[in-house]
């Protein structure tokens, strides 16, 4: 044990875990903040949500588009300029803050910045990790990832819920700057040579970018298990976005209880077991020959539990938050370590950037479409459907093409 954890904690692999780790404090504060920011600033809940879908434009063609450059130009790079740009970005939020200014437009496009940012970053960062995991090891060190962004959270959000109500948003910003300097002056140190820009070197102009793109389409295509997955989770992600979405109205409409409570200890006791399920996959490794059938069990098990929950007493719901929360870890760590494993370097970004791409798509989607309906229908039954259409994408989408996506997930990664 103690030999295989030497060869994943590599220098290279260290310093992009810390950085990631830092930044993600300052990420987790700064997604708290600036909804905050403009709530208080405008008393609107229309135009919060307008804030708040501005942001998430981006990202549902920007990915796609950073794809091709990734595959030809150094990832590492783009890693390190975004988060020295977002150091500006949130020092410039701490100006205008500290000065009393505030403009909603204004605040509207630096919103589409960021998001702008973030979306390329992802693409970036997913197709350079994996290149600094020693091999054998990519579990693991999916499981440590898992865990970086509930543990921000779950210890940057009551700590920034605090300065709000003491010193106010603006330390907040300041905070999220040095986080964002520091990661972005640890990655300028990693080495890792990466092969794909040798491999790539001819000129990159439209006409290549365009070949390129469309070689990315077929590449999906032509690859039913990567396929299959991507569709699947583009179902998912647009059911989970409807629920999610729906969680809160729910519990805040509930009569004789504190329904936002309620809803703070169950979406809780959700990153407790993530925090557990990322703790136990980093000690465990799934027999190879059965992940596969893991998969399945886990996205099943998961659209019953979150399709189910709100028709159940409060410690209920509790108990299966935090199994969904383990499930969900384990999910995403069977597919990113499977998928990340299976790609040629050369075509990570085209496909993590489409991937992507498709998320953003489905979870904006779901917003849409629990909106349109939340006012309309019982809530509860809502989300009963929504997984119910989950559950039977499983049969659908998964398990027709499910000698291909064995190749990808069986596996030892």
């Amino acid at each position: 044990m103690d030999a295989v954890k030497q060869k994943l904690w590599t220098r290279d692999f260290t310093i992009l875990t810390l950085g990631t780790v830092i930044s993600m404090l300052g990420n987790a504060v700064a997604g708290f903040a600036i909804g905050l920011l403009v709530l208080d600033k405008t008393d609107s809940v229309l135009l919060y949500a307008l804030f708040m879908t501005c942001y998430s434009l981006p990202r549902i063609v920007l990915p796609m588009f950073a794809g091709p450059y990734l595959d030809r130009f150094s990832r590492k790079r783009v890693i390190y300029t975004l988060d020295f740009l977002s150091a500006a970005l949130y020092a410039i939020f701490f100006v205008l803050l500290l000065r009393g200014y505030f403009n909603y437009t204004a605040y509207l496009l630096m919103s589409m910045l960021i998001g702008s940012i973030d979306s390329v970053y992802t693409v970036a960062y997913e197709s350079f990790y994996p290149l600094l995991i020693s091999e054998g090891n990519f579990t693991r060190a999916y499981s440590i990832e898992s865990l970086i962004y509930p543990l921000s959270s779950a210890i940057m959000v009551p700590i920034a819920g605090l300065c709000y109500k003491t010193i106010g948003l603006a330390p907040l910003f300041l905070f999220n700057s040095v986080t964002f300097l520091i990661a972005a002056i640890a990655e300028t140190q990693i080495k890792k040579v990466e092969t794909h820009i040798a491999k790539a070197a001819e000129r990159f102009n439209g006409s290549r970018f365009m070949h390129d793109l469309k070689d990315g389409f077929a590449y999906l295509k032509r690859e039913r298990g990567l396929n299959a997955i991507t569709w699947f989770f583009f179902v998912m992600m647009l059911t989970s976005s409807v629920c999610l979405t729906l969680a809160l109205p729910y519990f805040k409409n509930l009569k004789g209880v504190d329904g936002i409570m309620q809803y703070t200890f169950v979406m809780g006791a959700n990153t407790i077991g993530r925090l557990i399920g990322g703790g136990v996959q980093y000690f465990f490794r799934y027999p190879a020959e059965k992940k596969y059938h893991i998969a399945l069990f886990v996205y099943i098990a998961i659209s019953l539990i979150d399709g189910a929950y709100l028709f159940f007493p409060f410690w209920v719901m509790l108990l299966f938050m935090l199994m969904d929360g383990m499930l969900g870890v384990t999910s995403y760590n069977i597919r990113i370590s499977s998928t990340q494993n299976y790609l040629p370097d050369e075509m990570r970004g085209r496909f993590n950037g489409l991937f992507q791409m498709l998320i953003i798509l489905g979870t904006i989607i779901g917003q849409l479409i629990a909106g349109a309906i939340g006012d309309l229908l019982p809530i509860r039954w809502v989300v009963a459907v929504c997984m119910g259409i989950t559950a039977l994408s499983v049969f659908v989408i998964i398990v027709p093409n499910g000698d291909h996506v064995k190749k990808i997930y069986n596996v030892i990664v």
